[in-house]
């Protein structure tokens, strides 16, 4: 129905792949937000000056695309999805990234035609800056991954549980939102919600005490969690460009 398009708006919010689905042929720009780990840590990578290819599973099938596009695939060095990882990543790597959530939304997003992003905490108001450049007055659609019911955010089980909206990525979104807001145009109920969640919150220790932040904290990750609640220290705005992610 059109309704989920969530017409009438410039700023629109869905969550997950169903959230690309609804929104995806209604919006020129889709900006995926997957704050714990994917979007955090290839705007990492970006900053450093490296490049990012988006890979759903680290299966002979996603090794062989890393390998087809001269990529090297995280977990072979010492780079991985956790941010803490790529923090010294050399400039000029491109790094195949695997991640069932955050890159399978990436390039999900990009099959729609739209211009896609990843959007985090970090690059915010860089991304939003670049996202009211590409829609040129036309709507942004803004879509927090969430996490899936049973699945290890360091693991690599290839299956998916249920959506669960989290934390993490609601307020990732919502900084996403209140700084397109601040280029005028209309939000839809669900982006104004997440904007005022984000305005409303302590994002740091949010991200600390939410389910995702202390499962990571329980594993020994708790640097990947404050460098994902760094607010706009990142100037980089990685825009998919064939399928690799890149600064713009």
């Amino acid at each position: 129905m059109d309704t989920w398009k969530q017409p009438g708006h410039d700023v629109r919010l869905e969550w997950g792949a169903e959230g690309i689905t609804a929104l995806g042929g209604a919006c020129a720009v889709l900006v995926v937000v997957d704050v714990l780990s994917f979007c955090t840590t290839t705007d990492l990578v970006i900053a450093r000056g490296g490049r990012v290819l988006p890979v759903r599973w680290r299966d002979d099938r996603g090794v062989a695309e890393a390998r087809a596009a001269g990529a090297v695939v995280a977990g072979d060095k010492a780079w991985t999805l956790r941010p803490s990882s790529v923090t010294d990543i050399p400039s000029g790597t491109l790094l195949a990234l695997p991640s069932p959530n955050g890159a399978t939304l990436i390039a999900a997003a990009a099959a729609t035609r739209a211009h896609v992003l990843a959007g985090c905490l970090r690059n915010a108001s860089a991304v939003t800056a670049k996202a009211h450049e590409l829609a040129a007055g036309r709507p942004v659609g803004v879509i927090p991954a969430g996490e899936r019911w049973g699945i290890d955010l360091l693991g690599e089980e290839q299956h998916f549980g249920p959506l669960r909206p989290c934390v993490e990525d609601q307020l990732g979104a919502g900084a996403i939102v209140a700084a397109l807001a601040r280029h005028g145009g209309t939000l839809s109920a669900e982006a104004a919600l997440a904007a005022a969640a984000y305005a409303g919150t302590d994002v740091a220790q949010a991200l600390r005490t939410c389910s995702s932040g202390r499962e990571l904290a329980a594993a020994g990750h708790a640097n990947d969690v404050e460098l994902a609640a760094q607010a706009d220290v990142s100037t980089t705005a990685p825009t998919v460009r064939g399928k690799i992610l890149e600064a713009q």
